[in-house]
């Protein structure tokens, strides 16, 4: 058994109003330091495969074909044991 941690966000080039939302929410709180927000999802996956490679390309499939929109988000993972 292994775990996938995505991480999916929005493309650099895709405006993140969340992100804006956010950067002006701290800004009114004081931390004016915040030059950028952008907002993304963290999932984790359990997998019931003891093949590191084959795991890796199964969620690479699943963030293809599901949790991500490749359109206008990018995605990274990482798979750890247990």
């Amino acid at each position: 058994m292994c775990k996938a941690i995505v991480y999916v966000t929005l493309r650099e080039s895709v405006l993140d109003p969340q992100g804006q939302a956010v950067k002006g929410a701290l800004h009114t709180l004081g931390f004016d330091e915040v030059n950028e927000v952008r907002i993304g999802k963290y999932m984790e996956v359990m997998l019931d495969s003891a093949d590191r490679a084959q795991a890796e390309e199964r969620v690479k499939e699943m963030c293809e074909k599901l949790l991500a929109n490749t359109v206008i988000e990018d995605y990274r993972f990482e798979i750890v044991e247990g």
